[in-house]
């Protein structure tokens, strides 16, 4: 069975069996899924802390939305990016000196492992060589300081201007041995780097709307590079757009369906660090080949821990159903968060 038939059919199991809670409890589907971040106010004097889990999995190459294959990309390149790993552990912390604001921060935890095909040309009329080698990074990524302003609000929806600042912090100087390096590490190209560099302002906008037997919201931010990093670039601005419904069902959990944009710009500059060179000898060191856009489809469940309206655990399963990428560029396959949330 396909994965988007089997989607639907839970979907539509969950939408007939769902109830509504009317003992007045605090419903699961108070907070938004747990793929979206920022996109709930606290009481004053109220403490949040959270965990969340966040690993993506690519996996092949696309150039526009039309996929390429390893020998394809070998044409033009002496190495091609296979698959990629991306796993990050973010801690978060939020408080409410009022009702109508809410600052937090974020600390994010990054591991990047991508696998690489090499082709070398043989010696004296030999065929061509073909292996393989993987590089991984490591370490503490861009910490995220800001808040979440109340603009509007009425007995059943909440409009909230949304404020960040990420700080750089992650390291855009990470090495690792590479299928050319001689066995030296090397500065990797900007898709293993933990960090951006730079300072990056976070606006946006998000709407909640809770309804006697469901939830929607909306929600929209940029990311803005301010300056230049220290290797004479930046990343490309990102655009990030999401709306989502839930619903409760049990007594203590909601379900909930998420649909997701995403565009974000080629890198301005080039890295000081890299090998002019190396832009023609593997597309993820060319910064012309790292825009694009992507379209997501998810699904998610919270949970309310039994005897605790404050004590929550929830779950995001995501997958990737449009890219548009200027590659070859390495296509998001799936990806998932699984978090926890205790509030004081």
């Amino acid at each position: 069975m396909s994965f988007y038939r089997s989607f639907f059919l839970v979907l539509i199991t969950l939408f007939f069996t769902s109830t509504v809670l009317a003992d007045g409890s605090i419903r699961a589907d108070s907070h938004g899924p747990v793929g979206v971040m920022g996109e709930h106010m606290h009481k004053e004097g109220e403490w949040m802390f959270s965990y969340r889990y966040m690993q993506m999995e690519m996996d092949g190459n696309l150039e526009g939305s039309n996929s390429l294959s390893i020998d394809e990309v070998l044409q033009d390149y002496s190495v091609a990016p296979e698959k990629m790993s991306m796993a990050m552990h973010m801690l978060g912390a939020m408080y409410a000196p009022s009702n109508d604001l809410t600052l937090m921060v974020m600390l994010p935890v990054v591991n990047n492992e991508m696998d690489h095909s090499m082709e070398m040309a043989g010696g004296m009329g030999m065929m061509p060589m073909r292996s393989t080698f993987t590089t991984e990074t490591d370490g503490l990524g861009d910490i995220k300081v800001g808040g979440l302003y109340r603009l509007h609000e009425t007995s059943n929806s909440t409009l909230i201007l949304n404020l960040s600042l990420s700080l750089p912090t992650g390291s855009i100087d990470e090495k690792d041995m590479t299928g050319m390096s001689m066995g030296s590490e090397v500065v990797l190209p900007y898709a293993m780097q933990v960090g951006s560099g730079t300072y990056d302002l976070r606006p946006g906008l998000t709407y909640n709307s809770h309804q006697a037997t469901y939830s929607w919201g909306a929600q929209a931010i940029a990311t803005l590079r301010l300056d230049e990093n220290d290797n004479h670039y930046s990343l490309g601005d990102r655009l990030m757009t999401t709306i989502w419904y839930a619903r409760p069902f049990a007594k203590s959990f909601s379900w909930s369906v998420r649909g997701a944009y995403e565009y974000w710009d080629d890198i301005d500059g080039e890295s000081s660090k890299l090998s002019p060179m190396m832009k023609n000898m593997v597309p993820t060191a060319d910064p012309d080949l790292r825009g694009g856009q992507r379209v997501d489809l998810a699904t998610g469940i919270n949970w309310i821990i039994p005897g605790s309206h404050s004590n929550r655990l929830a779950v995001e399963f995501i997958r990737s159903i449009y890219q548009d990428l200027n590659g070859p560029q390495l296509e998001t396959d799936y990806s998932f968060v699984l978090g926890w949330q205790l509030s004081l």
